[in-house]
């Protein structure tokens, strides 16, 4: 099974899934993905894989992503050699909405929403110091609709990094156990 996790911009999704990742490190039946992105490695975020656009055009078109799309101005990919472990494993990764159609075209997938209110997506943005005050208020005014008929478990991170967390193994555990992989 695929495991795509989305979630608006602040929501704590990095956070949340690098603990996931720590706690269910040892759990042979899981694999989380590292992203290959058109960003710097130092930028920040989460640990991905740099490319540069020139690499990460020349990758798609060879065929070398599972899923890929554009977002931000950067390119995201997430390799193709998922396809193989999704046979035999829950495959964690993080995804733009935009991809999940795609995803679920190819692959068994569940979608893991994690998010929070907007007053706190609005105060962990202004945080980070990286948006103007207008450009936080764009990103909490898009709405994008997740696909029908697709398993959705949502995880509101508005408490302790600990407590988030936890709900989110929870939550792939569950998944695990429902592909037969636990």
């Amino acid at each position: 099974m695929l495991v795509v996790v989305v979630g608006p911009s602040g929501a704590g999704k990095d956070t949340l899934m690098e603990r996931a990742r720590a706690a269910l490190s040892g759990a042979p039946g899981f694999r989380f993905v590292r992203r290959e992105i058109t960003r710097p490695q130092g930028a920040g975020g989460e640990d991905h894989i740099a490319v540069t656009a020139e690499e990460f055009a020349a990758r798609r078109a060879a065929g070398a992503y599972a899923l890929a799309w554009q977002a931000h101005g950067l390119g995201y990919g997430i390799p193709a050699d998922v396809a193989g472990d999704i046979a035999r494993r829950v495959v964690v990764a993080n995804v733009s909405r935009a991809a999940i159609a795609e995803a679920v075209a190819k692959f068994p997938t569940m979608v893991l929403e994690i998010t929070a209110p907007a007053a706190v997506l609005a105060a962990r943005l202004a945080a980070r110091g990286r948006e103007t005050e207008a450009d936080i208020a764009a990103r909490l005014a898009r709405a994008v609709a997740l696909p029908e008929g697709v398993a959705v478990v949502r995880v509101m991170n508005d408490r302790t990094p600990e407590e988030g967390a936890a709900a989110v193994v929870a939550a792939l555990t569950r998944a695990a156990q429902s592909a037969g992989r636990w």
